[in-house]
């Protein structure tokens, strides 16, 4: 690691390293376990801490003898969370974890994310890392193919911040990014860079993948046609909402069993 590099104490005895990325900002990664490294990528507007280790599916994991690493994402969490639009190019999560991943000098490892952190995986993935296994929470096929569409509800999500009446389409998402006490500026500038997903980035996961979601989260379609799509994916159902899902240990639990077997 760089000198400069620092760690705290978090918890459930997860430590925080900050980094640099090669534009300058400062972004964080937390870390549980010793063994094969393994990273988890967290949701939108959600951090490493809300997704992996509040929950106990990052202990869960480690405990299967695996180094578990989980990036606060750009504009997320206690990474970074720059304002002009020149930190924000099109591709910027999958250079970042590129970037990562050449930092810590890791060779063999796995990957998985969810939701924004699955579909930063297909393009990482999409684009040449070559994981050992891969794992694709909360997405399916349709939200993969759409992005521009979900981005679009997300930045007008982010426009009725302060408006938004309670029951409306929006109303559950206003309400995490203001638990999560997320920016708003540097939230919208990361959304802005996100294309849809290249439907050819799905032949290059011939890795063993789990694809696994909520029995009642249809919010980026079907998880099963994604599983059905891909070269050498399995389908898991847990319990929960896309929202929900990742507050059970079921999850933790399933992917858990899928990297050991």
């Amino acid at each position: 690691m760089d000198p400069g590099d620092r760690k705290l104490s978090g918890v459930n005895e997860a430590s925080t390293v900050f980094w640099t990325a090669s534009d300058g900002v400062q972004l964080a990664y937390h870390e549980v376990g010793q063994g094969r490294p393994v990273i988890l990528l967290h949701g939108l507007f959600s951090d490493a801490r809300m997704n992996w280790i509040k929950f106990g599916h990052a202990d869960r994991i480690a405990a299967e003898g695996f180094r578990v690493i989980m990036p606060d994402l750009r504009a997320h969490g206690l990474s970074g969370k720059p304002h002009g639009e020149q930190y924000y190019p099109r591709g910027i999560l999958a250079r970042d974890l590129r970037e990562l991943i050449e930092h810590l000098e890791l060779g063999e490892f796995d990957l998985g994310g969810f939701s924004l952190g699955a579909r930063t995986t297909v393009e990482a993935v999409g684009e040449g890392l070559k994981p050992r296994r891969a794992i694709l929470g909360g997405a399916g096929l349709e939200g993969l193919r759409e992005w521009k569409r979900r981005k679009t509800f997300f930045l007008d999500a982010i426009a009725m911040f302060d408006t938004v009446h309670r029951g409306g389409p929006h109303w559950l998402s206003i309400q995490f990014m203001k638990s999560q006490n997320v920016d708003r500026v540097a939230a919208a500038h990361l959304l802005e860079s996100f294309e849809d997903t290249f439907m050819d980035w799905l032949k290059a996961f011939i890795m063993p993948t789990l694809v696994v979601c909520g029995s009642e989260d249809d919010d980026n379609g079907s998880a099963e046609e994604l599983a059905a799509a891909m070269p050498n994916a399995m389908f898991a159902e847990v319990p929960g909402t896309h929202m929900s899902s990742v507050t059970r240990r079921e999850l933790g639990e399933t992917i858990a069993r899928f990297l050991a077997a």
